[in-house]
């Protein structure tokens, strides 16, 4: 799994007209899902997400987690994360998990961090949507769950 972790001010996401998802402080974090990924993916993923020392301490040191603070995750599929450029111009999503499988491990992440005790807010799988946010230092991270085994 692959995802991209965005320390937030606050975000939304909107499908059509209406608002499926909207958080105050926290993370907006992009998921894609590959053709190998497990539970066990589900879990790393879950584990950093919650545990990311990437919010402000007193000190204005980077020491504390999205559960430290209280803030909340906005989760939203992005299977583009699995996009391969190497090769012409179009992108090539081979690699990515299919619909059914993919959803499966979207929503086992989305529950994984709420048994982590976060609020989760998610987009609308396999829907067009639009995603609106105001990052917060900027910070942004890249994990890959298949970078760690």
């Amino acid at each position: 799994m692959r995802a991209v972790v965005q320390r937030v001010q606050e975000a939304s996401v909107t499908v059509g007209e209406s608002e499926v998802g909207r958080i105050g402080g926290g993370l907006a974090v992009l998921v894609g899902v590959g053709e190998d990924d497990t539970d066990k993916d589900v879990r790393y993923l879950s584990r950093k997400i919650a545990g990311l020392r990437i919010f402000e301490d007193s000190a204005g040191k980077m020491n504390l987690s999205v559960l430290d603070t209280g803030g909340s995750v906005l989760l939203v599929s992005q299977f583009t994360l699995y996009g391969d450029c190497r090769k012409g111009r179009r992108p090539s999503f081979t690699s990515a998990a299919g619909p059914d499988r993919a959803q499966e491990l979207y929503e086992d992440l989305a529950d994984a961090l709420r048994e982590r005790g976060l609020e989760v807010e998610t987009g609308e799988f396999q829907a067009e949507m639009k995603v609106q946010l105001v990052n917060d230092g900027p910070v942004t991270l890249l994990l890959d769950s298949q970078k760690t085994f």
